[in-house]
């Protein structure tokens, strides 16, 4: 793509998110789009959010389970930015009008101590993490899931052009050592009530660590780093759950608490 295409698709997102009405598919409009551009057109979405005043916190990884990858014919994780006016509290009310198409995602958030940059280890990760804790990533999608005239299915250039669907976060209220074994730390997360989905950490790479690991690395090849301070979304361990208004999501952590929100 041209740096004018890319510039084009991330003004495209930009007024998608702040209208309420999806945008067609980019792998439609460009057939010849690739994982750089994708990654370009997210830097420049960013960048215009960036100067209408929103500071960056972190990271979220995604695309870390199995299945998921499975679903999408791919063998690697993708990335997004979070930002500052994603963050809710815990037990959050969330307007309607707020997003498209939400879904939820449990998650184990990092909070970083110390920056990390290109080729870590899994014990340079864990001595540069402050805490961890139980979150809930909000989803969202500014571009259609499948195309209308064709029936072609988003794929990853979609959702990574398009911040790697990241909307919003809910963190718990607890501080963890991140040398626990993460890979045995679970979540049932119920709406209204009901148990729709469990999972353990294992499902991120076989363990959440590994996704800070697999970050540091890709960010390196564009230029990118964790900074002291930043929240690290590590991955799903569960599929995404749709959230219909009134619909109340909690994601029980056991021994690390409940975190919740309720989408009006």
């Amino acid at each position: 793509m041209t740096p004018a295409e890319i510039k084009s698709a991330a003004v495209a997102l930009f007024e998608a998110e702040k209208s309420g009405i999806q945008m067609g598919l980019l792998s439609v409009a460009y057939p010849t789009i690739t994982m750089d551009d994708a990654y370009a057109i997210q830097a420049e979405l960013v960048a215009q959010k960036q100067a209408e005043g929103l500071n960056t916190i972190g990271w979220k990884i995604g695309l870390t389970s199995r299945a998921m990858q499975m679903a999408l014919n791919i063998d690697i994780p993708d990335s997004g930015v979070l930002l500052e006016n994603m963050v809710f509290s815990n037990g959050a009310r969330i307007p309607p009008a707020r997003f498209i198409q939400p879904r939820v995602e449990a998650e184990i958030a990092f909070v970083m101590r110390a920056p990390l940059k290109g080729r870590v280890t899994r014990e340079e990760v864990i001595a540069a993490t402050e805490y961890v804790t139980p979150s809930i990533e909000i989803l969202d999608t500014r571009i259609l899931r499948a195309d209308p005239a064709s029936g072609q299915n988003r794929k990853i250039f979609d959702t990574i052009s398009d911040n790697a669907a990241n909307a919003g976060i809910v963190l718990g209220r607890g501080h963890f050592d991140p040398a626990t074994d993460l890979r045995w730390v679970g979540a049932i997360v119920s709406a209204n009530g009901q148990v729709e989905e469990t999972g353990l950490g294992a499902g991120v790479l076989n363990d959440p660590v590994e996704g800070i690991v697999w970050l540091a690395k890709r960010m390196e090849i564009y230029g990118q780093s964790i900074k002291a301070g930043q929240v690290i979304l590590s991955g799903s361990f569960i599929r995404p759950l749709e959230c219909p208004p009134d619909t109340l999501i909690e994601a029980d952590f056991g021994p690390w608490g409940v975190v919740s929100c309720h989408f009006e």
